[in-house]
């Protein structure tokens, strides 16, 4: 039998503790730090309120299937994981549609300030 010598898992707790405090950065920026974001996590991964609380403070990073589920359900937390692994990161189907549009908007723009060229350019 083990003793009993508290919650932590004992190892080097300075690389737990940056993964942790970078997966609350990334939810922070994602959810805001609000009694919503608690529920909004709660909801994603089926956790209790005290274990999302504890994700977006950096107390403790999400593990398991918990992880899976925020990964599931957040292009960054998936990002990221893919980054941390040292795997290749593909864009998200989201963040493509948002280049896309980005890169639609700069062509109409580009198309307009044309025309308007075209337009001062051609004598009357």
């Amino acid at each position: 039998m083990f003793p009993k010598t508290g919650k932590k898992f004992p190892g080097n707790g300075r690389a737990s503790s940056s993964y942790a405090n970078l997966i609350a950065d990334i939810l922070k920026s994602e959810l805001g730090n609000s009694h919503q974001a608690h529920k909004t996590l709660m909801r994603w991964t089926g956790a209790n309120e005290r274990t999302a609380k504890n994700w977006l403070s950096g107390t403790n990073g999400p593990s398991g299937e918990h992880l899976l589920q925020l990964m599931r359900n957040s292009d960054r937390v998936f990002e990221f994981v893919l980054k941390l692994s040292h795997r290749p990161a593909f864009p998200s189907n989201q963040r493509l549609a948002e280049v896309r549009n980005s890169l639609q908007v700069t062509a109409d723009l580009l198309s307009e300030v044309i025309e308007v060229r075209d337009g001062q350019d051609t004598p009357k």
